[in-house]
């Protein structure tokens, strides 16, 4: 990795231009072949999926998206003949407008009577649009909505609902990711104190994050890839990598800090710190992966599009950042740093200031922390007990779109289930007992059977409750279960609604498979890593922990509505059914981060000294930073997605901000330190014949001697690199805590030395295979080192 390192160092400009050209590259080929995004929806030995299975034997040639104009009289009717003088031409023109197939109005015999609202004054249109939503062309979108708009007058309300329409609506592409990058931007420049070293973490980001939605476009083409994919693979991405940048660029500066040459800074910095970024991406990748588990074949494009941009992130962050260092050399420092460093020389290393004394409060009071910890953590996810998985529609937008009121309007004048309504199909001839069944089952508000169509009868159920009613699932549950069999016929409920409640209930279904998974991933992980049972059995918990309470906070302000308003996000409703899997993958990746940050040098000071109060204390007070700045700029990146305009992006960036929030700044930093207090030395035991048959691994190895400066201090004075090389001796110097106990607060590696654990004498437990991501040289700098 130094190697690697040392060479994408010196070759700075070759490695830009490489960088560079690949995203033209990208860019220039995904422009011209196109994107293909598929929502399939499709659900194996479900009832809906048969029913659509049947429906397409009858349509086999669907035509295109289905929109709806919706206009609204204050007096009079619709039938009246100056509000059929200014609608009828609008529509007239809308029907002729190129790549428009047909539009069905209220006006054309007894088929468009059954298009206005029993009191006369709602009535709607049907656009049928000669291609898919995602086909169209915008401009005629826009054309659509100014026609149909332009008929509008005093007393008469035009609206426009469907998927092309809510096309036109969503801010323009980029906007969360920009005010996310802004944001980050911000947090690390207050971090650093350098413009250059600010921009490093967000170029690196964006090359990932770019080179991945390119990629993730060209995908599109040959495989089912959702349009939520490429959202919520630049939302990961993003996070992971101006994280994963963030590590490495603080242990660089750190490094130049400490008096080393900066070309051996930057190998060092990538030799530990991107050694743990490569396992970090890895980790986050296992967490997606198991998403495939659940065997959800709509979940396959979002594993393949935040996944490959996770790995594009890492990639970059491991070429294109040395090769920046190399071209930036030590203006990477501010320019006081530049001069206190040439005129004070390396300054020395402590863990010190508001970190330090707060991991030796976490050390005199584990249990009220832990108390104060869980109890925050318990309120949170109370909310999550009354959690409900279903779908968004257009009754969630905002109040002031257009597809929103047109719902609204459906809604007042044709009853809430119109927007979601149901389709019976009959491989058949259905009978009139089973007609007569559904007309007769409760909840149920219309039904129209139309004459069968290549031996298929398609029976339209109107509910009286509207899509996100759970009375509309028990209706559906009603016809499967009681009114269908009663027929003694072959018959499915279909439609969006139906497949929405089978998508939730197969979710929910094959959640604890999934979540079984993830955690079994990361406990071995973390006990392979650590060599202990507790540290990954405590992780475990702290995730489900953790989880809870994010999909409380989720369940609040989506479900209840608490704050929806201020966020200016949409009416509430169900949390999408989708959104646990991803959500927890997601979660499980960034929170194993995080406890490899923290419990990594906890690790390292446990096999140097065998003292856990201190290990603790000291890893926590080296890495809480470094932390916490990190989980800010996830937080930032994260929270913008609320701008996205779509409800699941909204509803991803939301739980994903708060599932970090509490994550760093209520976990790591409190709940586990004092966990790991009350637990003492149990958290390192591994049984002796476990502890032989696990392989070794080292996430991070100990720094080389050549980086960490001039070794001219003496003992006791806490200046870095005064260990006595090969004695295992530990370095002296301040404490963590500020005390001036003896070893390795000052933020060495704890031989002081450079030298592996086996060198030293240390037990094989563990010994050699310290697994320390960040020590003090990667703690979060506030302007300072």
């Amino acid at each position: 990795m130094a190697a690697w390192a040392r060479w994408c160092y010196r070759h700075g400009l070759v490695v830009l231009l490489i960088w560079v050209g690949g995203l033209v590259g990208l860019g220039f080929t995904a422009s011209a072949v196109g994107t293909d995004y598929a929502n399939v929806f499709t659900l194996p030995d479900t009832d809906s999926t048969s029913a659509n299975d049947l429906m397409l034997k009858a349509f086999p040639e669907r035509a295109g998206d289905v929109d709806s104009v919706v206009w609204r009289t204050d007096e009079g009717s619709v039938r009246d003949a100056d509000v059929r003088a200014r609608i009828e031409p609008a529509l007239a023109e809308i029907a002729r407008m190129d790549g428009v197939g047909e539009v069905a109005g209220p006006y054309a015999g007894a088929r468009g009577a059954a298009q206005i609202s029993e009191d006369g004054r709602i009535a709607y249109a049907q656009v049928t649009f000669a291609r898919q939503a995602a086909e169209i062309d915008k401009a005629l979108i826009e054309d659509v909505i100014d026609t149909a708009q332009g008929a509008e007058r005093a007393g008469l309300q035009v609206e426009l609902g469907g998927q092309a329409i809510a096309y036109i609506q969503e801010p323009p592409t980029g906007t969360a990711e920009l005010v996310g990058i802004v944001a980050a931007a911000i947090v690390l420049f207050v971090a650093f104190g350098s413009l250059f070293a600010m921009l490093l973490p967000i170029v690196v980001a964006i090359a990932g994050v770019g080179s991945g939605l390119l990629g993730t476009m060209l995908l599109s083409q040959v495989t089912d890839m959702p349009d939520l994919g490429p959202l919520l693979g630049s939302l990961i991405g993003l996070g992971v990598g101006i994280d994963y940048a963030l590590f490495i660029v603080t242990r660089h500066r750190r490094g130049i800090l400490r008096g080393a040459d900066p070309e051996d800074s930057a190998a060092t910095a990538l030799n530990t710190s991107g050694r743990a970024v490569l396992f970090a991406g890895g980790t986050v990748c296992v967490a997606l992966a198991g998403m495939l588990v659940t065997n959800l074949p709509f979940l396959n494009g979002v594993v393949v599009a935040t996944s490959l941009t996770v790995v594009l992130s890492v990639l970059a962050a491991i070429t294109l950042l040395p090769a920046l260092l190399g071209l930036l050399g030590r203006r990477v420092l501010s320019r006081r740093q530049r001069a206190r460093l040439a005129a004070a020389g390396p300054e020395p290393a402590e863990a010190s200031g508001l970190a330090a004394r707060w991991a030796s409060y976490v050390q005199r009071r584990p249990r009220s922390i832990a108390a104060g910890a869980l109890a925050v953590m318990a309120v949170l996810a109370l909310p999550v007990l009354s959690l409900r998985l279903g779908a968004t529609d257009q009754g969630n937008h905002q109040d002031t779109t257009t597809t929103r009121q047109a719902y609204d309007l459906l809604a007042e004048g044709f009853g809430p289930g119109f927007n979601g309504p149901l389709q019976v199909v009959v491989d058949g001839v259905a009978p009139e007992s089973l007609i007569t069944g559904i007309r007769q089952t409760e909840g149920v508000a219309q039904v129209a059977a139309a004459p069968p169509v290549n031996g298929i009868t398609v029976i339209q159920v109107v509910p009286a409750t509207s899509p996100q009613s759970e009375e509309t699932d028990r209706l559906i549950d009603r016809l499967r279960d009681d009114v269908v069999p009663r027929a003694g016929v072959e018959a499915h409920v279909g439609g969006v609604t139906a497949v929405f409640k089978d998508f939730a209930s197969v979710t929910g279904e094959r959640l604890p498979l999934f979540v079984a998974t993830i955690i079994a991933l990361g406990f071995l992980l973390l006990m392979v890593a650590f060599r202990s049972l507790v540290v990954p059995l405590t992780a475990a918990v702290m995730n489900l922990i953790a989880a809870a309470a994010s999909f409380g906070v989720l369940v609040a302000i989506f479900q209840w509505g608490w704050g929806t308003e201020l966020l200016g996000i949409g009416k509430e409703g169900p949390i999408a059914a989708f959104l646990p899997v991803i959500m927890l993958s997601l979660l499980f990746g960034l929170s194993m981060d995080y406890q490899v940050f923290l419990v990594s040098r906890m690790h390292e000071e446990w096999v140097h000294t065998k003292d856990n109060a201190r290990a603790v204390r000291v890893g926590l007070a080296e890495t809480s930073r470094v932390i916490n700045c990190a989980a800010l700029i996830m937080i930032c990146v994260f929270g913008a997605f609320v701008l996205s305009g779509d409800m699941e992006g909204a509803m991803a960036g939301v739980g994903l901000a708060a599932a970090v929030a509490l994550d760093a700044f209520v976990l790591r930093t409190a709940l586990v330190p004092a966990a790991m207090h009350l637990l003492g030395k149990a958290n390192w035991w591994l049984p002796a014949g476990l502890d032989k048959r696990l392989p070794h691994l080292a996430v991070e190895p100990s720094e080389e001697p050549a980086a960490r400066g001039p070794a001219t201090g003496t003992p006791g004075t806490g200046t870095p690199g005064t260990g006595t090389p090969g004695t295992g001796t530990p370095v002296t110097g301040e404490s963590a805590s500020g005390t001036g106990e003896p070893p390795s607060g000052t933020g060495e590696s704890a031989s002081g030395t450079g030298e592996s654990a086996s060198e030293t004498g240390e037990p094989a437990s563990g010994a050699g295979e310290s697994a320390s991501v960040i020590t003090a040289a990667s703690s979060c700098p506030a302007g300072s080192p």
